[in-house]
């Protein structure tokens, strides 16, 4: 038989300590450069749609250019510069709107696409300087804030 002592009856055992949970990084804060990438989304989208109309002048009326085809650092008629506009302002423009996604592919596309805006205005420098030398700037904006701070959209 066996000996139960009323006091072992309501004796509790006691409980296992808590397990730590997994340790996370907690995420860091949502800045106000989440902003600037909206604003360089839209900027995007704004220098898209300039290439194209920059395009649809190469391609329906050259003689608004005042440089010649010898002028330009490639010979390439107005028409080839005019569809390279136009599809790389619809490239430019699509990864502007896929820049509000906050995704890793549409950063780079981005990145990429504003580096190949860069390189077209360089190239058509000669034909129309002002132009050329502002959606030059404003592509550097948009690198700069996508470098830094892409990473922040996809938080907000």
């Amino acid at each position: 038989m066996t000996d139960t002592s009323s006091s072992d009856v309501g004796a509790r055992t006691p409980s296992p300590p808590p397990r730590p949970r997994a340790s996370r990084p907690a995420p860091p804060q949502t800045t106000a450069w989440v902003g600037w990438i909206a604003f360089a989304a839209v900027l995007m989208v704004l220098i898209g749609v300039l290439h194209a109309i920059q395009g649809f002048v190469a391609l329906f009326k050259d003689s608004y250019f005042v440089v010649t085809k010898k002028g330009f650092v490639a010979t390439i008629d107005y028409t080839a510069w005019g569809w390279t506009h136009l599809v790389l302002g619809v490239l430019v423009a699509l990864a502007g709107v896929a820049l509000f996604s906050g995704r890793m592919w549409a950063r780079v596309a981005g990145v990429v696409l504003a580096l190949l805006s860069i390189l077209a205005n360089f190239t058509f420098m000669p034909a129309y300087p002002l132009w050329a030398v502002t959606l030059i700037l404003v592509d550097t904006l948009v690198i700069y804030a996508i470098v830094v701070h892409g990473q922040e959209m996809r938080r907000a």
